[in-house]
This record gives C-alpha cells, sequence and structure tokens, in this order.
C-alpha cells in the first residue's frame, strides 16, 4: 500500500507539476501582455475567470469529485464495473442537467454578479463593463469542467491517473496555443478586444480538458450513455455524500468571494493581479504535493473504509500527511525567502514592473505561511469524505467563514496592510481549517502516533537547516549579482539547488522514513527506463 500510494502521487506529482509549469507560463503571458498596476484588463479576466471558479469547486473538481468517487468505488467494490460504469452515465446526467441550467442563469445574470463580487471595479470607467462581458465568455467553462472531473474521477477509481493528471496540461496548452492567435487577430494592440480572444481561448482549454480523457477512459471499457434517474440508489448517494460537501466548499468560496471583493475595494489597479500571480507560485507544491497525495490516497481510503479496515486507513492517512509536511514545510520556506527574485525573474518583463514585483512578493510571502495547512486540507478533506462524514469539513468550513471575515478586516481596513492582509488571511485560515479537521479525523481514528510526531519533527528539522543556508546564500548572492533578469535567476536557481541538497543530507542524516520511500520509487523508475 505504501509502495502504491508514493507511487501514484509520484506520477500525479509529475503531470500536476507539469500543469503547473504551464499554468505559470501562461501568467507570464497575461501578465507581460495585459500588465497588473498599470491596466485594468488583467484584474477584469481574473475576476470574470473567478466567478465560474467559484461554482467549480462545488459542482466539479470539488465536492462532486470527492463524493463520486467515494460512491463510485464502493459500487464497483460491491457490484462491479458494469453497475459502477451505469451510475457514471447517471451523474453524466444530472451534471449537464444541472449545471447546464446554471451556466444558462449565470450568463444572463452576469452583471449582477459582477457588482456583487467586484464593487470597486464601478469606479473605474470601462473596468466593470469588460468584466461583465468575459464573465458572459466563461461560464460554459464550468461545465465543462464539471463533465472532466466525472471523467477524471471514474479514471482515478481505476487507478487510472496519469491521464486525469496531464488533462489540466491540455487546458493550459489550449488557453495559449489557440487564446493567442485569436486575441491577436481581434486586437494587435493587446487592448481589450485582445483580452476577450484570451478569453476564448480559455474556454477552448477548457474543452480540451474534458476531450483529452475520452480515449483512455472508453479502453477501460465505459460508454458514455447519459440516463437520468433521480431514484437510483447510486445517484443518491452521490448527492447525500456531496450535499453536505457542498456547503463545506460553499464556504470555502464565500471567503474566495470576500477576499476578491476586498480587493477590488483597494485603492488603484494591481491587488487583483498580484494576489493571483502570488497564489500562481502557491498552486505549485499545493498541486504538485497536496492535491496529488490527497487524489493518490481517495481511492484507497475508500476500500479501507468499505471493509472497516481502520488500521490500514490509519497507516494511509498518516503516510500521506507526512509525505505532504516532508514537501510543502521546505516550499514554504523557499518561496518566503526567494520570493522577491523568484516573482522578477518570472514576472517583470513587457508591462509588468518593478512595482509589481514587490507587492506580488509580499503576497508570496504571506501566502506561503500556510501553504502546509493548505496542502493538508486536500488531504484531511477526502480523507474525511471517505469515511462518509461530509458533515465535518461542512462545519469546519462554515466556521472559517466568521474567521476570515474577521481577518480580512483586522488585517485590511483596521491595520491597514492591504493585499498583504488578505493573503494573510487566507493563510490564517488554511491553518485553522487543517487543524480543526485533524483533530476531528483523530476523534475517530486516534491521536497522531508517537511515531508520526517524531517524524514530523525531524521534517522541522530539516526545514531549519534547509531555510538558514538558503537565506544566507539569497542574501549573499543578491547583494554581489544585483536585481537584473540573469542575477536573479542565477539566484533563485542557486538557491534552490543548495537548498535541495541540504534538506537531502539532513534527511538522510535525520533518517526520515518518507524521503527513503521517495527515492525507492525514483530508483525503480530509472531501472525501468533503462
Amino acid at each position: 500500500m505504501t509502495r502504491s500510494l508514493v507511487r501514484n502521487a509520484g506520477v500525479l506529482a509529475f503531470f500536476t507539476g507539469i500543469s503547473r509549469i504551464l499554468g505559470l507560463v501562461r501568467d507570464q503571458v497575461f501578465l507581460a501582455l495585459f500588465g497588473a498596476g498599470n491596466s485594468v484588463l488583467n484584474d477584469a479576466y481574473l475576476a470574470a475567470f473567478r466567478i465560474p471558479n467559484l461554482f467549480r469547486d462545488l459542482f466539479a473538481e470539488g465536492a462532486m469529485s470527492a463524493a463520486f468517487v467515494t460512491t463510485f468505488s464502493a459500487t464497483r467494490e460491491n457490484d462491479g464495473d458494469e453497475k459502477a460504469w451505469a451510475l457514471g452515465n447517471r451523474v453524466i446526467a444530472g451534471v449537464a442537467v444541472f449545471v447546464g441550467g446554471l451556466v444558462v442563469l449565470g450568463m444572463i445574470g452576469a452583471s449582477v454578479l459582477v457588482g456583487l463580487i467586484a464593487p470597486g471595479f464601478g469606479d473605474i470607467p470601462g473596468k466593470a463593463e469588460l468584466t461583465t462581458q468575459l464573465t458572459r465568455i466563461l461560464w460554459p467553462f464550468l461545465l465543462l469542467v464539471a463533465l472532466a472531473a466525472v471523467w477524471m474521477g471514474m479514471l482515478n477509481a481505476h487507478d487510472r491517473f496519469a491521464v486525469p493528471a496531464s488533462a489540466s496540461t491540455m487546458f493550459n496548452v489550449g488557453s495559449l496555443a489557440i487564446g493567442v492567435p485569436v486575441a491577436y487577430l481581434m486586437d494587435p494592440s493587446w487592448g481589450p478586444k485582445a483580452m476577450v480572444g484570451m478569453t476564448l481561448g480559455t474556454l477552448a482549454g477548457g474543452a480540451l480538458q474534458w476531450l483529452v480523457q475520452v480515449p483512455a477512459l472508453r479502453r477501460e471499457g465505459f460508454r458514455t450513455r447519459p440516463k437520468l434517474d433521480l431514484r437510483d440508489e447510486g445517484f443518491r448517494k452521490v448527492v447525500a455524500l456531496m450535499a453536505p460537501a457542498v456547503v463545506g466548499t460553499a464556504a470555502v468560496q464565500i471567503n474566495v468571494t470576500v477576499n476578491t471583493v476586498f480587493a477590488t475595494m483597494i485603492a488603484g489597479n494591481g491587488p487583483v493581479s498580484w494576489l493571483s500571480a502570488a497564489f500562481r507560485l502557491m498552486q505549485f507544491p499545493i498541486g504538485v504535493f497536496g492535491v496529488a497525495v490527497g487524489t493518490a490516497m481517495l481511492p484507497a481510503l475508500s476500500r479501507s473504509a468499505i471493509r472497516s479496515d481502520m488500521v490500514e486507513y490509519r497507516a494511509t492517512l498518516a503516510r500521506s500527511l507526512r509525505l505532504v509536511a516532508m514537501l510543502c514545510l521546505p516550499s514554504a520556506c523557499g518561496l518566503a525567502i526567494l520570493a522577491e527574485p523568484l516573482i522578477g525573474a518570472l514576472y517583470q518583463h513587457g508591462r509588468f514592473l518593478q512595482s509589481d514585483t514587490i507587492q506580488t512578493a509580499w503576497a508570496l510571502r504571506y501566502y506561503a505561511i500556510g501553504l502546509t495547512g493548505y496542502a493538508a486540507i486536500k488531504v484531511l478533506a477526502p480523507a474525511s469524505y471517505a469515511l462518509g462524514d461530509a458533515r465535518t469539513p461542512a462545519l469546519v468550513s462554515v466556521a472559517s467563514i466568521a474567521v476570515n471575515l474577521f481577518t480580512n478586516w483586522l488585517f485590511t481596513m483596521r491595520l491597514g496592510w492591504g493585499h498583504r492582509g488578505l493573503a494573510l488571511a487566507v493563510s490564517v485560515v488554511a491553518l485553522v481549517n487543517s487543524t480543526a479537521l485533524l483533530v476531528a479525523i483523530s476523534q475517530r481514528i486516534g491521536a497522531p502516533s508517537r511515531r508520526s510526531i517524531i517524524e514530523l519533527s525531524k521534517v522541522g528539522l530539516a526545514t531549519l537547516a534547509m531555510a538558514a543556508v538558503c537565506w544566507l546564500a539569497s542574501v549573499w548572492l543578491g547583494a554581489t549579482l544585483g536585481a537584473s533578469f540573469a542575477a536573479r535567476s542565477t539566484t533563485v536557481m542557486a538557491c534552490v539547488a543548495l537548498s535541495i541538497v541540504v534538506y537531502w543530507a539532513a534527511a538522510q542524516l535525520l533518517r526520515i522514513q518518507e524521503t527513503a520511500d521517495v527515492v525507492a520509487m525514483l530508483r525503480r523508475r530509472l531501472r525501468r527506463h533503462a
């Protein structure tokens, strides 16, 4: 089980990493072409994209995905593939009807939604109108990713992780390969019409993300025959498990919406873009480590829960959390220490200025505080769903609304920290949520073992050693090389390489078990391709 978890997580991490890198390239293109603090265009696109994304976790990759994988795995385990495929077709029909109707309503009420989520845009001529236009174009994206999530869930339940993980890569490829030429044809000066073209490219990327999974699922034996049956037992189980999960995810999206509202109320252009660019870098370790481990462990945890094998369940969860900590704690320290040279090297091109680099770097530092907590949620919430308990994550998420409102008000309105305060509020909420989920699950399966506590302490010590060396190297290289693109790139690459060596040496010295598992996986892959 341990080898299987590490192997599957490794496959997911690899493809998710490629997707995150391409997502970063996508952001670089957007910021270079349309700017951040000196332009309304990128803020308008990000706010427009945020609106269908508010529902994405509700009806696609979040609540629905976890509820569907858990029920689909149980149906396949107990009744075989034929019954499972029938359940898949019923869920597809339900998604098409319900999410399709939501898309139509969203397109009709786009102007109202923009007024709610971005009230500050109305003070800048043309910004709210452009955001509304882009929102209407992007609404169908929700239906495309919802269908992609169903396909992804069925493949994951069959222990097929590579193709679903690579699907998001197609989204980024399609967005740029189609969006950039269309944008240029519509407006060579890269004005508002060009942004409309890039938005159409985003929609095309969503379609590719869904369609690229179809051949792999057909090879597993699935045939698309949608049939809506609201009385079907399996379908009702998905809805029953999804209902409290939707409440929990809705709370998360309420927090995102509140943060966006606060960001649009900060004077001038830029805060929305600075926060988005910074969080893109956060998404790399969250996706590569947190989401990858959480996705890989969910089918195994679901099977353990079905068999009532709590010994295996607890061991799998503990190993998953230790693996997340081993990878995310050093990542968080590295992002915080190297924030400015990293942002400058990646984004400071075209219309993205030095002032944008400084502001984005501050956002990244405050985001990094909560990175490990954020990644842990991606493991703990699905673990709770596997036990058939969607109520606890829902209650924790609802409680987080109060925490988020208070911290947003405290850090931005009271203390005047601007967009930095919003990033810090996200981190506080992530840490509070992950701690609450861990406590709730521990009450059901027992407190973390002595071994887990010792292993986590070792990870903390190795991270401290790495962080000290990384900070000293970054200060010296920054003072020696300067702040040009080449200097910043050299600083980042040298510090990352040195940090990996130091962390690796410390992990070996402290005998961190998860390091050995990762090494064994890499050796097996190298031998296989030799």
